[in-house]
């Protein structure tokens, strides 16, 4: 009889079920050894965990199990955040997300946060990984923003992402339609034409370049940590309903790269002016009368002109919000909804997947 180690054959074998058990018999012991001709089903492998066992067998038969939660390992909290493991406020059932890290072996999918993974390589799992077993690979900054890394090239089944050709695709935020019970929000009274609020300053940044040339045609209301003057969360909510145009600036211009930075304004009632990269990536997430583009004029002079006129014209300036008739903003929840929406993933896309070369895919697409 060709016996080995249960989860060296887990790499190997070919299956398009995630676990197995034993018969109820075996599933409060203290050493199982050399079994063979069963037929495992994966409800009975959460009573196996509880033992302390060492597993051989050969001839194994597996059956699937439609009803069992789909379990995702959380390796490590996203910048160390925790966040609550309720999925259902995304109209998510039957996913288990936890931070157990001795449910490794059984866990359907494994979450990877690159900038907490990239800081501390050696605590990559140290067991060979089951055959059924899916590693999320999940990122929210640009590539200008993100370490290079080729050691995880070949290493995910699966993305999770701002960038909209992710596996799961979870941008900051999401114009979605009303429902026609929903009310139209009354927009803010305004008493500032232009507003920004910055914390990262960097002369090299296209952003800060295109500020300062501005600022010579425009009064630009200024906040933040880079203008030594933050702003509290309420205050800044305060300050965007206030303002008819927010500089919506981003730090660098790569693929999909929208950040809460154009979601915060389009849902606060201002129109976000975008910095970033080009028209057609904002269009494929937020209405084409939402926003203006720095591309759409020739120069910095331009734009302030075209803004003072709408100032001047507060009926031209009120048709960028036509699509608030329609629609709505929701910001998405950093950490939790990547989690959640790849554990269902996970859960609908049993078969294999594979991220070939995650550093040609991520870094040398602008």
């Amino acid at each position: 009889m060709f016996e080995q180690p249960l989860i060296a054959y887990f790499q190997d074998a070919i299956f398009p079920i995630n676990l197995f058990s034993l018969p109820l018999a075996y599933t409060h012991c203290s050493v199982l050894t050399s079994f063979s001709n069963f037929t495992f089903l994966i409800s009975d492998v959460h009573r196996i965990r509880q033992c302390s066992i060492t597993i051989f067998y050969s001839n194994v038969t597996l059956e699937p199990e439609n009803e069992t939660e789909t379990i995702l390992l959380i390796w490590t909290w996203p910048f160390g955040q925790k966040f609550d493991t309720d999925c259902r406020g995304f109209g998510i059932e039957k996913c288990h997300l936890t931070d157990n890290r001795s449910l490794y072996p059984i866990a359907d999918g494994v979450f990877f946060h690159h900038r907490d993974v990239c800081n501390n390589l050696q605590d990559l799992p140290k067991i060979p990984r089951p055959f059924f077993q899916k590693w999320v690979w999940a990122n929210m900054e640009s590539p200008a923003n993100t370490p290079v890394m080729p050691i995880l090239n070949n290493l995910f089944n699966l993305t999770c992402s701002y960038r909209i050709d992710s596996t799961i695709h979870v941008p900051y935020g999401y114009v979605l339609p009303r429902n026609s019970d929903e009310p139209v929000v009354q927009l803010p009274t305004k008493d500032k034409l232009v507003c920004w609020v910055v914390s990262n300053w960097n002369t090299l940044l296209l952003r800060v370049q295109y500020y300062e040339q501005l600022k010579n045609h425009i009064k630009i209301n200024i906040y933040g940590k880079a203008f030594r003057n933050p702003l509290s969360d309420q205050a800044y909510e305060d300050v965007i309903s206030q303002c008819k145009f927010y500089l919506a600036f981003e730090n660098s211009a790569y693929k999909d790269y929208m950040t809460e930075k154009v979601f915060s304004p389009l849902l606060l009632g201002s129109v976000p002016i975008v910095l970033g990269p080009p028209r057609e990536d904002y269009q494929q997430q937020i209405p084409a009368n939402a926003f203006i583009h720095v591309d759409d004029f020739a120069s910095p002079k331009e734009l302030a002109e075209r803004l003072h006129y709408l100032d001047r014209h507060p009926e031209e300036y009120m048709d960028y919000f036509k699509w608030r008739r329609e629609y709505k903003v929701v910001r998405s929840w950093f950490g939790k909804e990547h989690a959640c929406r790849s554990c269902s993933h996970i859960q609908k896309h049993r078969g294999s997947e594979v991220v070939h070369n995650l550093q040609t895919w991520f870094w040398s697409d602008k």
